[in-house]
């Protein structure tokens, strides 16, 4: 399958990486291939370059360009240019299942961040309304980025991921993909895309939780 993954942060790479491993055509997108390559390593990162080099099946493109090759896009943006970046994706991404992965995380006044939308709308919404063709799901922006390909790390995978969108199908479809491709085997249905600002104001209880057990490697169960 060929997927594409636009954003080069940890969430994206860790997810190509997980999705080359298992055979399949990856391209990450980014608004510059060559200045992104150029790019210094976060402070404790590795650079790009290096892990481009490390991870030699993952090719390196255009935002543009990676959605108009994947079958399926994810989104694994910075929430305040994600609108702006899947926008100008749009006639690549077109009526494709787009998993949005972002989060509107607020770092105007400092940690911990709040979020620049909640309550009455969210960020999938916005994203959604921005591409009104695509098949959107919002998924996997709950939990850390290892967990995310590797839900095992906590207590076996025996954890909740929750999806939610407009098109009953496409959550169907990602779900399976979930299960099938990352080894979630307890994905939860929320349906329409309103559900997104519940996910997303998860936030809030992720980085308190974070706090008190001194790890972000860890999920919630729904019990029943």
């Amino acid at each position: 399958m060929k997927l594409a993954i636009l954003g080069t942060g940890m969430v994206g790479r860790t997810i190509a990486a997980r999705l080359a491993t298992l055979g399949h055509e990856v391209a990450l997108g980014t608004r510059d291939p060559n200045a992104s390559r150029a790019r210094p390593a976060p402070a404790g990162g590795q650079t790009l370059a290096d892990w481009l080099a490390a991870n030699p099946t993952v090719a390196l493109m255009r935002f543009d360009d990676a959605a108009r090759f994947g079958d399926m896009v994810l989104a694994a943006l910075s929430g305040g240019g994600a609108v702006e970046t899947l926008g100008a994706a749009a006639s690549g991404i077109g009526a494709k299942i787009l998993v949005d992965i972002t989060n509107p995380l607020d770092f105007s006044r400092g940690m911990p961040p709040s979020l620049f939308v909640s309550n009455t709308d969210s960020l999938a919404e916005a994203i959604q309304r921005a591409l009104p063709d695509a098949r959107l799901v919002k998924t996997l922006n709950t939990v850390n980025a290892n967990v995310m390909v590797e839900p095992g790390l906590v207590k076996g995978g025996e954890h909740t991921m929750f999806v939610c969108g407009n098109d009953p199908a496409a959550r169907a479809e990602v779900a399976d993909f979930l299960r099938t491709q990352f080894g979630w085997t307890d994905v939860m249905d929320l349906g329409d895309l309103t559900a997104a600002r519940g996910m997303e104001a998860a936030l809030h209880l992720w980085l308190k939780l974070w706090g008190a057990i001194g790890t972000p490697v860890f999920g919630i169960k729904v019990v029943r």
